[in-house]
């Protein structure tokens, strides 16, 4: 099924798309629920239940604060991070449902983690409950947040379909026939993506766009190069992006020959923004915000280095990189899954790798098999990577695998373009590969905290 390029790049705050961007949706969509049922003024008390990967490290994701944006009617893009509209809360214990209506909430009560369960659906459940003064339910909802800041509801969960597939003229479940269709119509990856997009919005809506995504992205890295400091959450994880981002432009000041230079730039590229992230600045799910780091690098080193040698001008590579990524990213979110909670890390930083390193295949003029190979390589080193966050948080070892996986994704993207793109491991063959290792995972490894460095590595 065809996801479209602006579901699986959008605009968030971190740290967590699932954590965080899905629970702020899921929600805004239940008061808004509230408000087409007409019961939205008898209101005067919510109750939100949080389920198993949510409740186990929800605190350390932000998602207790997103739930609050989102029942305070707050759309991501409109959060300003600087505004303690939690710490309002907690202190008067009063939320403001949709901004108009306050009624009474304690965070301590009104908040329940159970951290035992999970709903047989998905590992990141949630339910809101709302009642008037006599204690009645006036609506019960349970939604998922299933990777990458979607949602769905739980009558919407049947056989993983979160939506009715969009009427494109270049639908495709499998890489198989997404390169079959290429071939009948002679295009290329990108330019049947962006066929599909400008069948759902206009033209010039999508330029805009993936130019508005693009700009995110290099803002992201921008601040966080620059951006000093601890991170916040406890661990006292210093910024490091700013420190490397210094060494690096005196060697160029000095002269310093490095032959392996690019790859500290890749480095400190995929570590800014992945500590914007933890900070909980403004980020692209891309396509999740645990590995928001890896694409901006790779597009940037694509800018940076690698330009030059590429057929087609900076701004056209920047256009193929990005649709070709959105193309194999649908392919994970058709037939496996982008949530750490689901399948591991492999989920997120292993689909990020896949997705750069088949873009800058893109991007250099590779074919489309040369793409889908490069695509398969970066997944297949990625295959059975863990989900455990130190202390809950999105910060160790999330933002190093920014960095690894960027410069993996360029690796991935090389090797594939010396060779021919024909290939014994197809990627429809790894996704499948991915995601039955993700289920057969331990719930441990899977975005809990309970196993691996979370409980290995002291901390105070």
């Amino acid at each position: 099924m065809y996801y479209s390029f602006f579901e699986i790049f959008s605009i968030g705050v971190g740290p967590s798309s699932s954590h965080t961007v899905g629970p702020m949706r899921a929600a805004k969509r239940y008061i808004d629920n509230l408000h087409a049922k007409g019961c939205f003024s008898e209101v005067e008390r919510v109750k939100i239940t949080l389920y198993g990967s949510l409740a186990l490290t929800g605190v350390g994701h932000g998602t207790v604060k997103a739930v609050i944006y989102g029942l305070m009617g707050l759309e991501a893009e409109a959060i300003d991070p600087e505004k303690p509209y939690v710490v309002a809360v907690q202190r008067d214990g009063l939320l403001h449902l949709s901004q108009e209506k306050p009624i009474k909430f304690d965070l301590d009560k009104d908040v329940v983690f159970e951290k035992e369960i999970f709903l047989p659906e998905h590992s990141n459940g949630m339910k809101f409950e709302a009642f008037d003064g006599k204690g009645k339910c006036l609506l019960e909802e349970v939604y998922f947040s299933v990777g990458g800041g979607t949602i769905a509801r739980q009558d919407e969960m049947n056989n993983r379909i979160e939506r009715e597939p969009y009427k494109v003229p270049y639908d495709f479940s499998t890489c198989n026939e997404l390169i079959a269709l290429c071939e009948k119509h002679d295009k290329s990856i990108a330019n049947l993506v962006f066929q599909n997009e400008c069948t759902l919005r206009k033209q010039e809506d999508v330029i805009a766009g993936v130019l508005k995504i693009h700009g995110i992205m290099q803002n992201a890295i921008d601040r966080g190069m620059k951006s000093k400091g601890n991170l916040p959450g406890g661990l006292n994880i210093k910024r490091r992006a700013p420190e490397i981002y210094e060494r690096l432009e005196e060697k160029f000041r000095n002269n310093d020959y490095d032959p392996l230079l690019m790859i500290d730039w890749i480095n400190l590229w995929g570590f800014a923004v992945a500590e914007e992230n933890a900070a909980g600045g403004q980020i692209v799910t891309a396509p999740t915000m645990g590995s928001a780091g890896i694409i901006p690098a790779v597009l940037r080193y694509y800018e940076r280095f690698a330009s030059q040698k590429s057929p087609y001008t900076v701004e056209e590579g920047i256009w193929k990189f990005l649709l070709t990524a959105s193309a194999i990213c649908s392919l994970y979110r058709t037939n496996a899954s982008i949530s750490g909670a689901e399948v591991g890390c492999q989920g997120e930083v292993g689909v990020a790798c896949s997705m750069a390193a088949g873009g800058l295949a893109a991007a250099m003029g590779g074919t489309n098999k040369q793409v889908e190979n490069a695509a398969e390589i970066a997944m297949e080193h990625n295959l059975g990577l863990t989900c455990d966050p130190i202390g809950g948080l999105v910060q160790v070892p999330c933002i190093e695998r920014n960095a690894m996986g960027a410069v993996k994704a360029v690796n991935a993207a090389r090797i594939a373009l010396k060779g021919d793109g024909d290939h014994i491991v197809s990627l429809d063959s790894v996704i499948k590969t991915m995601f039955d290792t993700g289920i057969d995972m331990n719930n441990k490894y899977k975005e809990t905290s309970l196993a691996g460095l979370a409980v290995n590595v002291s901390y105070c």
